[in-house]
């Protein structure tokens, strides 16, 4: 499988540390409705175009399962490699298939 690069930044560092206190205890993702509508807004080419309160909800459920999948398909392959942590190279072992899956 192959790597991509991918910057550590302040909010990966932060992913990867709530992964691995996931893997401790039984903690939920959660997304703010108004912050997912505000980005996917942001990403509109005419002010006119809307966003259904369905379609902002819809969106957070996805954004929610692909992060969720992303924590445990790095900490498989944190396991896989014996490590006790899950870094940024175990996330980018496994990011081209998680894209390619969703």
């Amino acid at each position: 499988m192959t790597s991509v690069h991918c910057p550590i930044t302040s909010q990966s560092a932060k992913f990867f540390s709530n992964v691995n206190n996931m893997a401790e205890r039984d903690t939920e993702v959660t997304f703010q409705k108004e912050t997912v509508g505000k980005l996917l807004s942001s990403f509109f080419k005419e002010d006119k175009t809307r966003l259904s309160g369905d379609a902002k909800l819809l969106m957070v459920e996805m954004l929610k399962i692909f992060v969720q999948e992303a924590a445990v398909r790095s900490q498989k392959q944190a396991e896989c490699e014996d490590c006790d942590r899950v870094d940024i190279e175990h996330f980018e072992k496994i990011l081209p298939q998680l894209l390619l899956d969703f």
